[in-house]
């Protein structure tokens, strides 16, 4: 009887020994006949407590939409920007010069541009400078290279326009800041915000009826008679190409 039991308990020993052999080689067995599906079903198990809630899903998706949202709008930037200076391009024929505005300072980012075209290519003083959709400003003075221009943001700066709805004058003039003041040269005026301002259609020392800005709020109680904050079309601060009138 005990010779008989020995046998016995060395291959339950034995088994024992290969038991956990036998289950992980099932394990891979397993694994490999799902393609790791098991596997990855136990990590999700074991991980679903770390995974982000409703509100971090929401905050995720937000960010991502922002994001989309703001490559969208600096396309459009930049096909607006293009879309100008192919205007300028398919304007410049005869008298217009096209120039890149190459320096600008930060001091007198209101008052002035330096362009990379002068005297040589027939650039004067007192040249009208337009940028993409209206005037910006005159050249103040030439180099054999290159010229300053002296925008119409720019203190001190002061030209006459028109109002082209209600058929009335305006002086304007620059501040130094963004927006341009107009001057109207009348009390009684039917000038409202939204309105187009040109130069006049009869001046001789800028191009007639070119855009220059629009009104953008009325201080009717101005002394001596009422002024207006505009808007230049052409806004110099994001100006990299201009049209020269040259004489």
């Amino acid at each position: 009887m005990g010779s008989s039991q020995r046998p016995q308990g060395s291959r339950l020993r034995s088994i024992q020994r290969l038991w956990p052999w036998l289950v992980l080689l099932l394990a891979l067995g397993l694994i490999r006949l799902s393609k790791g599906a098991g596997f990855a079903d136990g990590f999700a198990l074991l991980s679903r407590p770390f995974w982000p809630g409703a509100a971090q899903r929401e905050w995720i998706e937000t960010a991502k939409q922002q994001e989309q949202l703001s490559r969208l709008e600096l396309l459009e930037q930049d096909n607006a920007r293009l879309r100008g200076l192919l205007a300028l391009d398919q304007q410049s024929s005869g008298d217009w010069l096209q120039a890149a505005v190459i320096s600008r300072t930060a001091s007198g980012w209101w008052q002035q541009l330096l362009l990379g075209k002068g005297a040589i290519e027939g650039v004067g003083k007192d040249d009208a400078v337009i940028g993409p959709g209206g005037l910006v400003g005159r050249v103040q003075s030439v180099t054999p290279t290159t010229s300053s221009v002296r925008l119409l943001t720019a203190p001190g700066s002061r030209i006459g326009v028109w109002l082209p709805r209600t058929q009335q004058h305006g002086l304007l003039v620059g501040l130094g800041t963004a927006r341009p003041q107009l001057q109207f040269l009348d009390k009684d005026i039917q000038v409202r915000p939204g309105d187009l301002v040109s130069t006049s259609p009869a001046s001789t020392l800028l191009p007639p009826n070119l855009p220059v800005a629009v009104v953008q709020s009325l201080n009717a109680g101005s002394v001596p008679a009422p002024t207006a904050l505009v808007q230049l079309i052409a806004p110099p601060d994001a100006i990299d190409w201009v049209q020269v009138k040259v004489r």
